[in-house]
């Protein structure tokens, strides 16, 4: 299972991080802190969730000419 979270700083986030490490079943990927790579995954997660949610007729995706028009 992927989780992705978004942390907001505070003095508490050095002690969630080290027991986050401290958790065998926790394999941490990739630390993020600069803000615009922060908002790229974003968008990318809220993509593929999209993507999801069209495959399960849950979510009606705009056409590629619709897209374009809007360019």
């Amino acid at each position: 299972m992927t989780i992705i979270l978004d942390i907001k700083e505070n003095s508490q986030v050095p002690a969630f991080m080290e027991h986050l490490k401290g958790l065998d079943y926790v394999n941490i990927l990739k630390e993020v802190k600069d803000e615009d790579k922060s908002q790229f995954i974003k968008d990318l997660a809220e993509a593929f969730n999209d993507v999801k949610l069209y495959e399960k007729g849950q979510k009606k995706l705009k056409s590629a000419k619709a897209l374009l028009d809007e360019l």
